[in-house]
């Protein structure tokens, strides 16, 4: 794998701060909408050759013991942490009626530097209490699912910038820009 067939997908640009110009990069905005509709806009373009990896880089909470701010993990495993229609039935995280989709996705790329293969815990809202997953954030099971979907390999790799607690906002702010030079020294240059 090298750079010429990897695309990166991240939520917003401050968590790259413009420092990924020689990489084919798209910005999806916040949340499982905006991931999906960017994802899929992107893989099915004609304009562009479909990617051999998507790779997902952006920032995240986590309550996990073995996670600390500061750290960049890999998440191999999503689940979306705020379905919930148990009240029908169905399992927390489930999405109703779908019978190929499994609650938790796998990611199926061979390429992963670190090796903790976290659970990541996707949905809409910004984490300040206990929750689901190792790891939180608002975009990559929707990522993920969309890759599954087209077949095209997919990881994330997400730098922690709070404990997902009620100082999870001023954390998030503090911290945002400090991810990556971790990602680029611990995972593109893997790629190069």
């Amino acid at each position: 794998m090298n750079k010429s067939n990897v695309l990166i997908v991240c939520a917003l640009e401050v968590e790259t701060q413009h420092q990924l110009d020689d990489w084919e990069v798209i910005y999806t905005g916040v949340g499982k909408v905006n991931a999906t509709m960017n994802m899929v806009d992107r893989l099915t373009d004609y304009n562009f050759v479909k990617p051999g990896l998507v790779v997902n880089y952006g920032t995240a909470g986590s309550q996990h013991y073995e996670y600390s701010k500061g750290d960049l993990v890999d998440c191999t495993r999503f689940v979306q942490r705020d379905m919930d229609v148990s009240g029908l039935g169905f399992k927390i995280g489930q999405t109703p009626f779908e019978e190929h989709i499994p609650i938790i996705l796998q990611s199926d790329s061979d390429f992963n530097p670190i090796g903790k293969n976290a659970l990541c815990g996707s949905g809409d809202s910004f984490v300040q209490e206990k929750t689901m997953g190792d790891v939180v954030d608002m975009e990559a099971y929707a990522l993920a699912k969309v890759c599954k979907l087209y077949d095209v390999p997919f990881i994330s790799f997400k730098y922690i910038t709070d404990d997902a607690d009620g100082d999870a906002g001023s954390d998030w702010q503090e911290n945002v820009e400090k991810g990556i030079e971790v990602f680029k020294q611990k995972v593109l240059e893997e790629l190069n």
